[in-house]
């Protein structure tokens, strides 16, 4: 491996609460010192990153691939293409593939083809059930020798409390994170927008906020009894975030993210029956919307995630609820970050602490910091430079996005994965 020196950028490092300009030095795959250059360092590549930010790469909480099984959609070469241009290091895959996540056979699968893309760190998320079915145990211990980092049930309802029971009490026997995404399918139903005076205006089924909040309810009660690690993924309502405020207040290990969409656009954003609107959870009311930012301000929310979906043409064509949900989100993730920190005045460690240092922890990576003998994951970005959303700009193979054809600001010009140069813009 060649020995890297990056010189004059801004180094913003959370997790050591360092800002300030200096040198950043890397070899053999790992950093070697920070801010002032060893003196006998010879590098074999200097990168100039005057006027631009030097960080951690980004560790995203869940990223969909497509692959194995929906490769007309995108596969594991152009998605972690696009996550190596927006400077996500490390990635969660959820185990919702085809055929899911839920034996060791599949986990090899996606590692061999992650290192044939060269971006090994995919990590793979194991199904909390058999087929993801809801109803049969997967073996938890075996996915977690085969190298997953948590389980999941993903999107698909589980059938009832006492599995959940049980899948807490496997998973906490085994220090195995669940990462849960609380929905009550009873009531979100086929639901395609959050219940409110958007969806009666236009007609569409609504989900309502106490689908999400009923569920989580459920969940940290369950933990609570259980003593499991759980992660609660992609919240979208106020009343969430009083529950997982309240569960901390008292001592519950929980943790929770949101998607970086949710952060910016409300159900009033919506273009009525552009179906690139299309999430879930859906875009809620704008005071759900206020209090996901102020539940990431206060540290309820302990970071934001891409929740990157890509869809082919086809998924998005036809009537509003007949559509696939989901957003390609990689390429927006730090642009739509640095957006929220000048609109709430947030300083851009704290910012940028949600995308490295917080999930690294809630994972337990050792990366997410620039700490000396750390993996080198790192990211330069220009926190100024301008670009607009084309097909000449973007990496994904989903255009699926409702920023098509906008102009944002922040753009990653280089991407390092374990000391290796990877991306340049």
């Amino acid at each position: 491996m060649s020995k890297i020196l990056i010189n004059n950028g801004r180094i913003i490092d959370p997790a050591n609460a360092a800002d300030a300009i200096g040198a950043l030095c890397i070899a053999d795959g790992k950093i070697l010192a920070t801010n002032t250059p060893i003196a006998d360092f010879t590098p074999d590549q200097t990168i100039d990153a005057t006027g631009q930010i030097v960080c951690p790469g980004f560790i995203d909480l869940s990223v969909r691939l497509r692959e194995p099984g929906q490769t007309q959609k995108a596969t594991i070469k152009s998605e972690t293409r696009a996550a190596l241009s927006a400077g996500v290091t490390s990635l969660c895959l959820p185990p919702d593939t085809k055929p899911c996540i839920d034996s060791p056979a599949v986990v090899e699968l996606i590692k061999d083809k992650a290192e044939a893309a060269n971006y090994p760190q995919v990590f793979s998320i194991g199904a909390l059930t058999q087929r993801l079915d809801g109803n049969e145990l997967s073996s938890m211990l075996g996915l977690k020798q085969a190298g997953c980092i948590a389980v999941s049930n993903a999107s698909a309802p589980l059938g009832n409390l006492l599995i959940l029971r049980r899948a807490m009490e496997y998973a906490s026997s085994h220090d195995l994170l669940l990462m849960y995404r609380a929905n009550e399918a009873a009531l979100s139903g086929k639901g395609c927008a959050h219940e409110g005076a958007m969806a009666s205006l236009y007609g569409l089924p609504g989900i309502p906020v106490a689908a999400e909040s009923i569920a989580l309810a459920q969940a940290l009660e369950l933990a609570q009894l259980t003593g499991c690690r759980i992660h609660i993924s992609q919240v979208s309502c106020k009343q969430s975030v009083i529950k997982i405020q309240q569960a901390k207040k008292y001592g519950l290990d929980v943790t929770a993210d949101v998607a970086i969409h949710q952060l910016h656009l409300s159900e009033n954003d919506i273009v009525p029956f552009d179906s690139h609107y299309h999430v879930i959870p859906p875009f809620r009311s704008d005071e759900d919307r206020h209090y996901l930012r102020e539940g990431l301000l206060n540290g309820t929310l302990d970071a934001i995630c891409s929740d990157h979906q890509p869809h082919d043409l086809d998924a998005k064509l036809g009537a509003f609820p007949e559509t696939e949900s989901g957003i390609s989100a990689l390429e927006t993730l730090l642009p739509l970050t640095l957006k929220l920190a000048v609109s709430h005045k947030i300083s851009l460690s704290n910012a940028l602490a949600n995308l490295t240092q917080k999930p690294a922890t809630i994972l337990g990576l050792q990366t997410g910091a620039l700490t000396a003998g750390f993996t080198a994951d790192v990211c330069i970005f220009d926190p100024e430079l301008k670009w607009e959303i084309n097909t000449q700009n973007w990496q994904s193979a989903g255009h699926n996005t409702p920023y098509w054809g906008q102009t944002l600001t922040g753009k990653v010009t280089h991407t390092l994965q374990r000391g290796r140069l990877l991306y340049t813009f």
